[in-house]
Parts: C-alpha cells; structure tokens; sequence
C-alpha cells in the first residue's frame, strides 16, 4: 500500500509547494549557506512510530546531500523523548523541509498509534481491524500504509477495488423495483468475477436476506453486540460478516466478542490525533 518513489515524489512536491519551500525567507534571511547541523527527529509521547521513509523522502527532496539516519522501524512501539532518526547537513536545509517531514509523520504516527489501541482493545478475539475510504484526498495510500504499521488490515483502496452495495445504492435501486436478491445478482452478474460482493445492511432480517442471496459480506451498520451476536449465530457458515458504524474504543471489544470477523473504523483515518513529534538542533 505504500506509494511508488514517483507518487511519493508527487504528494511531497505537493506539499512542499503549499510550503513555498523554495522561498523560504526566513531560513534565506537569516541561516548563512554554509552552517552544517545534526539534528534529531524527536517523538513526545508514547505511541507507534510512522513515516520514517516518508520524512526522509522530504529531507532528501529539498536537498539531496543531506544525511538521513533511521534509529527504529515503522511500527515500533516509541515512549515520548525517542529520537526516531537524525539527518545532518545543511542547516538551512533542514530547516526549509522541517515543518513539511514533520507533518507527514506526525499524522501517519497517529493514524499507527490509533490503530494499535484498536487493535489491542481486540486481542484475543478473532476480529481483524480494518480502514475505510475516509482519508485526507490525496493521501489514502499513506493513510492506509499508516494503519498497517498500526497492526490494522486494510478495507477497499478505492471503488474499484471490489463491490459494496450501500443504503443509498439499494434506496434508489428499491425505487425502480429491485429486491436485495436482485441486487446482489445484477452484481455477481456483471462485476468482474475476480472481486466480492459486499452488502452493508441496517436490520437483522436484511442480514438474512443478503446471506441467503449470496453475498460474500455482509456489514452490519450500526448495530448492538447482541443484534450482531444473534446475526453472527445465522450467517457466520455463509459469509464473512462486518461490523461498522458506531463502533470506538470502549465498544470494539464487545462487537468482536459477538463473533464478527471484520470490525471497520472510519475514525482511524478521519480523525486521528497526531502524535507529537519535533526536530530537535543537535549541533
């Protein structure tokens, strides 16, 4: 899932674009040209690191000379203080691709630490955690990256990478006449036979019915542990069956002990807290 050097290369001119690293005024008005520096990239708290490679990417692109050195790998478990890595060279340098390093990895740190609380709160169980496709425009490989350093699997990279048929797919499919049954057939019919049919549902007798009609998974939205313990207990030798919706921190562990075999986490992506990480002037 982690982007090719071309993409990669593609999102940090980006944003360092956004920057206007090339006219940093600051660094340009005050750091003399040929002041050399060490410095550490620091995390502040507790968590799992992510995007070493990424910030390193940065420092690299606005200037190929400087020296990047890893200390731990993404996915480490990190207490705050933890010098992740250092890069040397032109200060100046390290100055103008800072801020943009920093917040790369700052947002991947999070997304790793989020979903190894998740994934802990789990242990135990036979419940996998899953992504979504709620992340920043533009940065879903890195996002999704994130959440596998995290110990989290990822759901769907885009909407061709399989077939989920949604309340307001089956909403306005209802209005032309069209059973679920039909629905998941017109499906299996005419997507490609390598992908599977997904179908999120909203009821227990939907459940049944989308089971029943084939579909490979079935995602129960929004549910209590014991509606989807008693689903789990009807469907569970036909489908692979999901949780979604509603689901947090204190949750997650009655929704895998009612038996279901994905739990997926919208908040992993859409809303993580960074973690907090700096450059620290070694020299």
């Amino acid at each position: 899932m982690f982007p090719t050097p071309a993409e990669l290369d593609k999102l940090i001119d980006l944003a360092l674009a956004e920057d206007a690293a090339s006219a940093d005024v600051t660094t340009n008005s005050i750091i003399p040209p040929h002041l050399l520096a060490t410095a550490s990239v620091v995390v502040k708290e507790d968590g799992i690191v992510s995007g070493i490679a990424v910030a390193e990417a940065v420092f690299k692109r606005v200037d190929p000379n400087l020296k990047f050195s890893r200390k731990l790998l993404d996915g480490d478990s990190v207490e705050a203080g933890t010098a992740v890595a250092t890069v040397s060279g032109s200060m100046g340098s390290i100055l103008t691709a800072e801020r943009t390093a920093l917040n790369f990895m700052q947002r991947m740190s999070g997304i790793a630490s989020l979903t190894r609380q998740y994934v802990d709160a789990v242990e135990g169980t036979t419940a996998s955690i899953t992504d979504t496709r709620k992340t920043v425009p533009g940065l879903r490989l890195l996002d999704k990256y994130a959440v596998t350093t995290g110990g989290g699997r990822n759901h769907r990279l885009n909407l061709a990478d399989g077939v989920l048929i949604k309340d307001n797919h089956l909403a306005a499919l209802q209005e032309e006449g069209f059973t679920l049954a039909q629905v998941i057939k017109q499906a299996r019919a005419k997507a490609p036979h390598t992908v599977k049919i997904e179908v999120e549902v909203e009821s227990e007798d939907a459940a049944l019915a989308a089971a029943d009609a084939g579909a490979d998974i079935v995602m129960l939205d929004n549910m209590d542990a014991e509606t989807m313990r008693r689903i789990v207990d009807q469907i569970a030798m036909k489908c692979t069956v999901e949780a979604s919706g509603g689901i947090n921190l204190e949750s997650v562990r009655d929704a895998a002990r009612a038996g279901v075999d994905i739990i997926s986490i919208g908040a992993l992506t859409h809303s993580p807290p960074a973690l907090d990480i700096s450059l620290d002037y070694s020299r």
